[in-house]
């Protein structure tokens, strides 16, 4: 007997009203098995290469084979590539050497494989459409609210904060916005002084197709409230701390892109 086709599953998409306003397919990534050490390592590896000093390669301008041509020819004795060229390898000439370059005492990047990442944000993806795992990280969801969560492509035309804060009373979601703006504490020893004086709660994040729609600046008033381009997505945006399951919100356009990036 022929085998019968695998039923696409459907997601239901939320007007700015927050009724159903119609179904689409739910892109294959959603399906993808939940690996939280992988999320946590990616995590890492993004954070610890912002803290790795910089340096020079041991090898930077010595990648040469110039030698010096002596002397009586009225020029500097300087090594100089084979052949009579330029000048290379010391520090007083063009793409030389330096003199006293920096040197790394210890390397704090935790690297992590690209197919590794990568599994790491499809796994981070499929994060955000489970309601027990967005429930568990703290997260405040009414128990109707469809997952993923999936709105029209109208509300990125939302150019004020006092749309944006109706728009989320509507979708049952102000209550986890103000958490957030509730949560905030001020951080306890020497870190307050050194421009994190506050620690401040993550809400929901908003992803669209677009880079600069108007939604991005009204949603940015709103305390714990992220805004991402669903090209540039990364784990660190859906999983803040290393752990999975963030509030998530994905426009219409920037669901359907996800197959096409995630493929």
């Amino acid at each position: 007997m022929p085998k019968r086709a695998k039923e696409t599953k459907q997601v239901t998409v939320l007007s700015l009203e927050g009724k159903g306003k119609g179904e689409v397919p739910l892109p294959a990534v959603f399906s993808t098995e939940i690996r939280p050490d992988l999320i946590r390592r990616a995590v890492l590896s993004m954070q610890s290469a912002r803290v790795q000093p910089k340096t020079r390669d041991p090898l930077a301008g010595k990648r040469t084979s110039a030698i010096s041509l002596g002397v009586g020819l009225d020029l500097a004795r300087v090594p100089r590539v084979k052949g009579g060229g330029p000048g290379a390898f010391v520090p007083n000439v063009i793409g030389g050497r330096r003199a006293f370059p920096e040197r790394v005492e210890k390397v704090y990047h935790e690297r992590i494989n690209v197919k590794e990442r990568r599994l790491a944000i499809r796994s981070a993806i499929a994060d955000s459409s489970s309601k027990e795992l967005v429930k568990g990280r703290g997260h405040a969801v009414a128990a109707a609210m469809p997952f993923p969560i999936v709105v029209t492509d109208e509300v990125k035309s939302l150019a004020n904060a006092s749309d944006f804060r109706e728009l989320l009373k509507k979708l049952s979601l102000w209550e986890d916005a103000e958490r957030a703006k509730n949560g905030i504490k001020e951080r306890s020893g020497r870190g307050k002084t050194r421009g994190r004086r506050w620690v401040k709660p993550k809400s929901l994040l908003l992803v669209t197709d677009e880079l600069n729609p108007p939604v991005r600046l009204a949603s940015r008033n709103f305390v714990g409230i992220d805004f991402a381009e669903v090209k540039s997505i990364n784990v660190e945006m859906l999983a803040p701390g290393g752990h999975g399951g963030r509030l998530t919100i994905w426009t219409e356009s920037a669901l359907n892109k996800l197959d096409e990036l995630f493929a």
